[in-house]
């Protein structure tokens, strides 16, 4: 692929990311898929499966995750995402294989993410240790992460 055509994907990819932070969802998934048709990426697939996803087109969201899988393994947002998409479908079993999936990508820029999630899904199961352990985990990752502060603190209220 040329380079020019990875630019035109690129500018493509950022107008639709734009239009996804205005919630105009028809225009960025018009706009992703044309990034998509120029020059496919791991990204490109992610975020158009993502806003499927707010459109609750939960199997079309999986879809795209797994074409990205397809286009780029190493990528690991798609593997998350599917994982969250499973739990928004009420399926919090098969979902943990995709977290743990997450973890184990080399590139992904928070691992606390899939951590956070594995403690959501341990929690909704009653498994509150490995709920405890998986947002503890997320907090290492991400010290800030309020979110997984918050759940830590529910948790260990309850085993208490």
């Amino acid at each position: 692929m040329s380079d020019e055509r990875r630019r035109e994907a690129v500018e493509l990819f950022e107008e639709a990311y734009r239009a996804q932070r205005d919630e105009d969802y028809e225009r960025a998934i018009e706009l992703y898929r044309r990034s998509i048709a120029v020059y496919p990426t791991a990204e490109a697939h992610t975020f158009l499966g993502w806003v499927y996803s707010f459109q609750e087109r939960y199997d079309e969201a999986i879809e795209e995750c797994l074409e990205a899988i397809r286009v780029d393994p190493s990528f690991g947002n798609p593997y998350n995402d599917i994982g969250s998409y499973l739990i928004a479908k009420g399926n919090f079993y098969d979902c943990v294989r995709w977290f743990k999936l997450a973890l184990e990508a080399p590139r992904y820029e928070s691992y606390a993410f899939p951590y956070f999630n594995l403690g959501r899904v341990y929690e909704m199961r009653g498994h509150l240790l490995k709920a405890a352990r998986h947002y503890g985990l997320a907090l290492e990752q991400q010290p800030g992460y309020e979110a997984a502060a918050l759940s830590l603190r529910r948790v260990q209220s309850r085993i208490n």
